[in-house]
Parts: C-alpha cells; structure tokens; sequence
C-alpha cells in the first residue's frame, strides 16, 4: 500500500492527511476513518483540481479530495481501471472539432471510456479527459475517415468555456450501440424535467444567463432577497449553476464609525 498527501472534506472543512491506496481501494485514516474499495465506487468526477467520488456499501457517500496533480491522476487511474461502471476500449480522439471547425493534427489514441453516473472518462496512457454527461449536447452514430475509409464511430458533442467541442469514438459497431444507450440512459437520469422549475425560477435563470447581477434581477422581478436566494440554491443543486463569486459584505466596528466620524483634517495651503 501506498500513501499519497491529500485533503479531504470532512465537516465541512478541509483536513489535510495521508491516505493509503491498493490495487483493491483507498483507506483513509481518521478523523474521516473510511475503507473505500474501488468496486464500491459509482461515480467520479472532476472540477477544480478536486475529485468528487461517489461510493455505496450499505449507503451512498460523496468524498471530495483535493491534491497535486500527480496523486490525482495515480487516484483517476485506480478508479477507472476497476470501478462500477460500462467501459469498452476505444480508439478517441478529443478535441476532433472546436467551435465546428476541426482541430489540426488531431491524433487517434488507444485507450477507453468509461460511462459513469455524472460523467464520461476518456482514458488513454496519457491523459484522462472528464465530460459531464449534463454538457453533452449530441451523441450520435456516425461515420469518419480513417486512412482513407469511412469508419463506424461515435460523435459526442459537449459545451466546455462556451464552446462545442465534438470527441469521436472508434469501436466495434455493437460496442459502439451499447455505448450510445448507456450515455443516453445517464443523461435521461439527470436532464431537467418540466416541473423542476417553475416560472419565476425560469425567469432568473434567464436573467443571469443574459449578465444581470442579482441586485437587478431582485429589482425587475420584485422579489425579496430570501426568495432569490431560495432560487439560487434550486438551480445550483440542478447542476443548472454554480458560485463563481461570493458578494462580500461589511459593516463598520466601532473603531471604523469613530475614525469616519472625526471631523476631516484641514491643510494649510502654502504660499507659493
């Protein structure tokens, strides 16, 4: 076994330590004090230099670590190779396309992909590339020009930074079925339904995606800041949104109210 610095979020805050990794699992000393097998896992995926692990023995359980890029990846691999979930070796090639337009010298790689609850793995020697399977756009059974023949092969569409970057996938024809069935199965589980929102939910959603800050918004629609919190939270929680700046707000101690307070310091002006 082996043991790898990392911090885990633990309580709701971050607790650096040492956790031991196996061919079979991860053991993570207290005060978190868990046995994770690497069969057990049902899901992971990646945001921010954090791997979010979803496991389920007796109940599920999400454990978020955080590390330097090289124990990330021993960790990514670890999982991939032996975790709960459809794979198949593949050929890939991610980016094919960007923004339409194709990528120069885009190369084949051997490698596979792994299906998860949340995500799509492309795994090759030297990378592993995560898709979250809710900023898949298409994925369609398709042909692509391999040497000079048209091949059998899967086209994955995603948005990443505001564009549509479009992966393809080599396999056998019915490798090839099964994993279109398993990604539209994934991402049927985790699309928005009608209902989920209601319509000054809508509304904001639409506000924010057109710039407005939410002073604006809470102006326009004439709702109180408690409700527009109360939505903010929904669409987070939906995977619609996330927090990319907490606003910052200070009242004066009353150190500050009596530093304002005094009255403002005259300067002589001199004669010139």
């Amino acid at each position: 076994m082996k043991d790898v610095p990392v911090k885990i979020k633990h309580n709701n805050t971050w607790v650096t330590t040492k956790i031991g990794i196996s061919s079979i699992g991860f053991v993570i000393p207290p005060p978190v004090n868990l046995e994770v097998p690497v069969t057990s896992i049902i899901d992971l995926a990646e945001k921010r230099h954090t791997l979010i692990i979803t496991y389920k023995e007796k109940i599920e359980t999400i454990i978020k670590i955080k590390s330097v890029d090289k124990v990330l990846e021993i960790i990514k691999k670890l999982i991939l190779r032996s975790c709960t979930a459809f794979r198949t070796g593949a050929y890939i090639r991610s980016p094919a396309l960007r923004g339409g337009v194709p990528v120069r010298d885009a190369p084949w790689e051997k490698g596979s992909i792994v299906v998860m609850s949340t995500c799509i793995w492309f795994v090759t020697q030297d990378r592993q590339v995560c898709i979250p399977i809710p900023d898949v756009t298409a994925i369609e059974l398709t042909k692509t020009d391999v040497k000079g023949a048209l091949t059998d092969a899967i086209r994955i569409d995603h948005f990443k930074s505001g564009d549509v970057i479009t992966s393809q996938v080599l396999c056998l024809l019915a490798s090839l079925q099964e994993l279109k069935k398993v990604v539209m199965e994934a991402k049927r589980g985790i699309d928005i339904r009608d209902g989920d929102l209601d319509i000054t939910d809508r509304q904001v959603a639409m506000l924010v995606y057109s710039g407005m800050d939410s002073h604006t918004i809470e102006n326009m629609l004439n709702i109180p800041h408690s409700q527009m919190d109360a939505i903010y939270d929904k669409i987070i929680r939906l995977g619609l949104a996330e927090v990319v700046e907490m606003q910052r707000q200070v009242q004066l101690t009353t150190k500050g109210i009596g530093y304002f307070s005094r009255p403002a310091k005259t300067t002589k002006k001199q004669a010139l």
